[in-house]
């Protein structure tokens, strides 16, 4: 597959064909496979305290001749506190058992649960491979929801890897008629449900992708626009490239991000 390269004006500079970690078959399943074994990982294991509905004295005795005991008193065998006694004669109230009040729960969530899903290392590069052939469909990226320019997927000059200033990053992909793909981004919505009580009160839209090949000025200058991820070549994963499982984000490679991608044979 062969496409146009465009520079910082938004003019074209040549073409260029792009490897063959593109021409993977698109596989949605191995897609979402991928991206919920990311977000396993992510997850912040939970419990409940391992005394919580045990902080109660409880002990009851079944034994003949022991005062302090349930038998004879035609009672069931539930754990119970002494509430207030008079001489042998208790006020017992169960606790502790899962069935009784402010008693403990029978199979809590523990903290030592592993949440972290593995997969074949095989398997999550051939996802990635096939969520990078997704990004250069341009009607799967617009089933995704972007607004597409129409002369996408395109790819970028290198020099773009060097702009410092974000006013100068937004001026460039204005140029590269991204400017309603940017306005789309920006938007953020008060989220329905009990989310908004937990730090998740605005849901935002996700953006397009920006992948160069190194550690350089433009990861800095283009983070701070909405929606906008920028990644180096050989850190992008499934969940980049396919946000929420869901193929296809707008993407835009560097001309040496495609030869790095190429030259090192990454996720091959």
């Amino acid at each position: 597959m062969e496409l146009k390269i465009f520079d910082s004006s938004g003019a074209e500079k040549g073409k260029m064909n792009l490897p063959v970690q593109f021409t993977e078959p698109v596989r949605s399943d191995l897609i979402h496979r991928a991206v919920l074994a990311i977000q396993t990982h992510k997850r912040q294991p939970y419990g409940s305290s391992i005394e919580a509905g045990m902080r109660h004295s409880a002990k009851l005795s079944r034994r003949r001749r022991n005062y302090r005991g349930a038998y004879g008193k035609g009672i069931g065998r539930t754990p119970r506190k002494i509430m207030n006694r008079r001489g042998t004669q208790m006020h017992w109230v169960g606790a502790m058992a899962p069935n009784t009040v402010g008693g403990r729960r029978a199979h809590p969530p523990k903290t030592d649960r592993l949440w972290g899903v593995k997969i074949n290392i095989q398997e999550r590069r051939k996802a990635i491979r096939s969520a990078l052939a997704a990004v250069m469909q341009q009607d799967i990226v617009k089933a995704r929801g972007h607004i597409v320019p129409v002369n996408y997927p395109f790819i970028l000059t290198s020099d773009i890897e060097n702009v410092k200033m974000t006013k100068k990053a937004v001026e460039i992909l204005g140029k590269l008629n991204l400017t309603n793909e940017l306005t789309r981004a920006a938007q953020k919505s008060v989220r329905a449900g009990k989310g908004k009580l937990r730090g998740r009160k605005y849901q935002r839209k996700t953006g397009p992708l920006l992948v160069v090949s190194k550690d350089c000025s433009l990861e800095k200058s283009a983070c701070n626009i909405p929606g906008i991820d920028v990644v180096q070549i050989n850190n992008i994963s499934a969940e980049l490239l396919a946000p929420g499982t869901h193929l296809g984000r707008l993407t835009l490679f560097t001309q040496a991000a495609i030869e790095k991608l190429g030259k090192e044979k990454l996720f091959m």
